[in-house]
């Protein structure tokens, strides 16, 4: 029997790490092709629109998508556990189109940003899940690594993703990185075949049931605040990202100075995550939210002394580090706030939160740049980053109240 019981934890422990490797690399491809969107989507969409400032509204549709994509995952994972090939036979269906556009750049780089990329922005959405896949069957030890490889997918990304369109953005000439989205086709068909081995585990009964309302979870002082800096956090960042790569080419700079800055922004996004646990964990997860929205607020000051590409690049890597932090820590402040069978539902809304807002801030990112500029970017920032800091100050004042009169950690809706 102890033989029995120690095979099967060893098994488990196996598999575990296996998972990881592929959810790990699975992330990395999913992140490169994020990272072509980003890179590409507003140039191109410029050249596109009938006016300037609906250069971005391609990437706004691909956060859109994502917004529209968090909820169904949530509660499938609820129900089933951690999807694993949902976005695939959605994006299988779909990798043949534009082979069959191949005679026609044009028409390919068009479908690709009218039609492609809500598609893949629903892809985007459902890989949200995967560091939560990887702790999923771990044990209770080896989580916070499971969580953290799979998150370091993330910097190989943002090598990879700017790489590639480094690499095919002539190969069809006139017709600038039409070659691109082709290759991002079969960048996922690989992401695919990798994710095709995980085997992730129903949740345990307990989990699937039970829980408070969402709307008493989301009345919590703490629920307002991580909610609030993760709506700050996420959108701001990504106002700025969005922008970046055309207001690079409006100030004479080129697209290899953009494909620069978005992979080494990526890479600062995704980096810190091998030590922000531990951060956490010693200085608390209000400490490193308020440090990560306060460096935000340095990247936008950085991009409003100037606009060489040293500036461009020193904005987005300082905002990368600063989302880490800001965005992690009000993940983690999340999970203080709802107990293991509400988890799924909880999780799934604030990334709702995030990814709605993150949809406003794209849409307005190009008619801000049209009209008013690169600064007016960088100004926007600012605000929102001194709501966050006060509500997480006021909601952590209203926790240390609490302590302090031995409230419980999750009171029944009677008391």
């Amino acid at each position: 029997m102890i033989d029995v019981t120690a095979a099967d934890e060893l098994s488990g422990a196996a598999q575990a790490r296996s998972n990881v490797k592929r959810l790990a690399a699975a992330q990395a491809l999913t992140g490169a092709n994020s990272a072509v969107i980003f890179a590409t989507g507003s140039i191109v969409g410029a050249t596109l629109a009938p006016d300037i400032s609906l250069a971005t509204v391609p990437l706004s549709m691909y956060v859109v998508g994502m917004a529209a994509g968090t909820l169904p995952p949530g509660a499938i994972s609820r129900a089933y556990g951690p999807p694993r090939r949902l976005h695939h036979r959605h994006r299988l269906r779909r990798a043949d189109r534009p082979a069959r556009r191949l005679r026609h750049p044009a028409r390919l780089v068009r479908a690709v940003l009218l039609r492609h990329v809500p598609w893949r922005s629903l892809y985007g959405a459902v890989s949200q899940s995967y560091r939560f896949a990887a702790a999923d069957g771990a044990s209770a030890a080896y989580r916070p690594k499971a969580v953290s490889w799979v998150m370091a997918g993330g910097v190989f990304a943002g090598v990879l993703g700017p790489q590639l369109v480094q690499w095919t953005m002539d190969i069809w000439p006139p017709y600038l990185f039409a070659f691109s989205f082709v290759v991002q086709a079969l960048v996922a068909l690989v992401a695919m075949a990798v994710l095709a081995g995980v085997d992730a585990p129903k949740p345990a009964p307990a989990d699937m049931h039970g829980g408070r309302p969402l709307f008493q979870i989301a009345r919590q002082p703490r629920f307002i605040a991580a909610a609030l800096c993760g709506v700050v956090s996420f959108p701001m960042m990504n106002l700025v990202m969005t922008s970046a790569p055309l207001a690079m080419k409006m100030c004479g700079l080129t697209v290899s100075d953009s494909n620069f800055g978005i992979q080494w922004h990526i890479v600062a996004m995704y980096g810190p995550s091998f030590f922000t646990g531990t951060l956490i964990s010693r200085f608390g997860a209000p400490r490193i939210v308020a440090f990560g929205l306060l460096l935000e607020a340095t990247g936008a000051t950085i991009g409003l002394s100037g606009i060489t590409a040293m500036h461009f690049w020193a904005t987005l890597i300082v905002l990368g580090v600063g989302w880490n932090f800001s965005f992690v820590g009000a993940s983690a402040l999340v999970l203080e706030t709802h107990r293991p069978a509400e988890r799924n539902k909880v999780q799934a809304f604030n990334d709702f939160l995030v990814f709605g807002m993150m949809a406003v801030g794209s849409f307005s990112s190009g008619q801000l740049l049209a009209n008013y500029g690169w600064s007016a970017i960088n100004m926007v920032v600012f605000p929102p980053v001194m709501l966050g800091l006060a509500v997480l100050a006021v909601a952590s004042f209203a926790r240390r109240r609490a302590a302090s009169q031995q409230v419980p950690e999750f009171p029944d809706p009677g008391i």
